[in-house]
């Protein structure tokens, strides 16, 4: 019997999601698929240390996808994904081009839209710039009381609190009155990593003065008051909030009201045959960078299964893994599917990236001429 062979398999997609696909494939396969690689921008942004920005504790990586392409032998196409043919397994691209595939695996994450108006919305590195203004009219006394908030709606509330103790941090000696207020819809603060990291983040808040509001809905920001849906206003002098993402529709690919892709267990694009989604395009819970891999990994031995290599496709079930900066001493914070939760000062994976990629996290850290450095959490 011949065992059924995936040959072309394109990425649409150059994130992490993309990414480890690439490298888990690669790993996985070998020679036995011709992989090629789609995606509008000119670089790979390792997106998380965006956060450290604004405080100069750490840059964001930038590594040229052409680069990366050269280094894995994969032919790169810098377009964007325009339509999908399933029934006959190809694609048309934005700038009009055709290319074919025996599996399509989308990885062009989500879109990140403001979710409270009048906020400062932090969406990445382009907003680090912004937030650091804040911090110095902190630092000259021109604002006293900022407000940091996660909306309703968003499954990754992680760089929320990070922004608030690293800011916290930033401007004790030079403004000590000045005041902050976390306001989140969780329970707990990082209610996704069980009751111990809330317990633990909850102290480190108190450690930093910064005050919080969980269980509350924010409406909007203006004239100096933070409107509450339920508890009526805060009096603040700025308000920094995360995004809601929502999906990038593509024409033949199915999606659901919010634009996510519906996808089975192993990954699998629910009513397209040979199409994976991964990352923040799929319609899976949590958005973050290291569940984007995990999904990647379980693509990659699906695609792989599939070209007759010995391996066992395991569904997807997420390990949360969460490497919070404090603005002094790192924590790291981990959560999977059997409740197995833990909060600790020392190393919980390696190599101790913000993103824990079981292939990207190691490339990445051994490649660093690629790009810029990937300055280490301090």
């Amino acid at each position: 019997m011949t065992l059924p062979r995936t040959r072309r398999v394109l990425i649409a997609g150059g994130g992490v999601a993309g990414l480890e696909t690439l490298l888990a494939l690669q790993a996985l396969a070998g020679d036995r698929l011709e992989i090629e690689l789609l995606a509008p921008s000119r670089h790979f942004t390792y997106r998380p240390l965006a956060v450290a920005e604004p405080f100069r504790d750490g840059s964001v990586q930038r590594i040229p996808l052409a680069a990366i392409a050269a280094d894995r032998g994969v032919r790169l196409h810098r377009d964007a994904l325009a339509r999908v043919f399933a029934d006959d397994c190809a694609v048309e691209t934005q700038g009009g081009a055709r290319l074919d595939y025996d599996t399509l695996v989308l990885a062009f994450g989500a879109r990140p839209v403001e979710a409270v108006r009048g906020a400062l919305t932090f969406r990445g590195p382009q907003d680090a710039a912004r937030v650091a203004a804040i911090v110095e009219r902190l630092r000259d006394g021109t604002l006293r009381r900022i407000a940091f908030v996660v909306p309703s709606g968003t499954s990754w509330s992680l760089p929320l609190y990070e922004l608030a103790l690293q800011t916290a941090t930033a401007v004790r000696e030079s403004a000590p009155r000045a005041r902050f207020v976390v306001v989140t819809p969780e329970p707990a603060p990082l209610a996704a990593f069980g009751d111990e990291a809330g317990v633990a983040v909850r102290a480190l808040l108190d450690e930093h003065g910064v005050e919080l509001r969980t269980g509350a809905l924010v409406e909007h920001y203006a004239d100096g008051r933070l409107w509450l849906e339920i508890d009526g206003s805060l009096e603040v002098d700025g308000v920094i909030a995360l995004p809601r993402l929502i999906g990038r529709r593509v024409s033949g690919v199915p999606s659901d009201p919010l634009g996510f892709v519906p996808v089975d267990e192993l990954t699998r694009v629910i009513g397209l045959d040979g199409v994976h989604a991964v990352g923040d395009v799929a319609a899976h819970g949590p958005k973050q960078g290291g569940l984007a891999a995990q999904q990647a990994d379980v693509a990659a031995n699906v695609i792989a299964a599939a070209t007759g290599v010995a391996v066992r496709p395991r569904p997807y079930r997420p390990v949360l893994r969460g490497l919070l900066l404090t603005g002094g001493a790192v924590r790291y914070l981990r959560n999977d599917p059997y409740g197995d939760a833990e909060v600790s000062g020392e190393l919980l994976w390696w190599p101790p990236a913000k993103i824990a990629g079981r292939h990207l996290a190691p490339y990445l850290a051994a490649h660093l001429e690629l790009g810029a450095p990937l300055h280490a959490a301090r």
